[in-house]
């Protein structure tokens, strides 16, 4: 009879070994609320084969399943614990990386902005533009060769355009040409 609830225990431990090894690899998540599950199988399976086997044998036989449920739950412990850490570190890991890509993200919008400042200072400074004068060419010229995005420097050139087609309107224009560079 102890030889029945031996086999029975290896078996409800070779199954549940075949089980975890066969199973395809899910995400962290899933792996965590899995392996609660399949402790919580593990465990009514082992419950069952203990009793089955409690059932029709001696004291020393039902001694013996109950050790083989407690170790097959043991090892459902240490799985689920170690999934749930595998998980954790998987989700600080992401935060990081999105942390810093925001970060980053944030720099080259500043950079930008200063680009923008920058361009339209030389401009005003150098009296290509101004109420009274207007270089167009130059500041083709110099939003071309600028390091700005294409579709601020589209956006750029079009109210360029815009005063050589209207100078009546370079006030105006000149105010869109300044909240384009200086708040990107």
């Amino acid at each position: 009879m102890s030889r029945l609830l031996l086999i029975v225990a290896i078996a409800v431990v070779g199954a549940g070994a075949y089980y975890f090894a066969t199973k395809p690899d899910p995400t962290p998540a899933e792996q965590l609320q899995s392996a609660a599950e399949e402790a919580s199988e593990a465990v009514g399976e082992a419950a069952s084969a203990v009793q089955e086997a409690a059932s029709d044998a001696v004291d020393a036989a039902t001694e013996q399943a109950s050790e083989a449920a407690s170790s097959v739950a043991d090892q459902a412990t240490e799985a689920a614990s170690s999934v749930s850490e595998q998980a954790s570190d998987a989700a600080a890991s992401l935060t990081e990386q999105a942390t810093d890509a925001a970060s980053e993200a944030g720099d080259q919008v500043a950079a930008l902005a200063g680009q923008g400042q920058e361009l339209f200072n030389s401009w005003v400074q150098d009296g290509t533009l101004t109420a009274q004068n207007f270089d167009y060419d130059a500041m083709v010229a110099s939003v071309q060769d600028s390091t700005l995005t294409q579709e601020i420097k589209t956006q750029a050139l079009k109210i360029i355009d815009d005063i050589k087609a209207s100078p009546e309107l370079i006030v105006e224009k000149i105010q869109d040409l300044r909240n384009l560079l200086t708040q990107q």
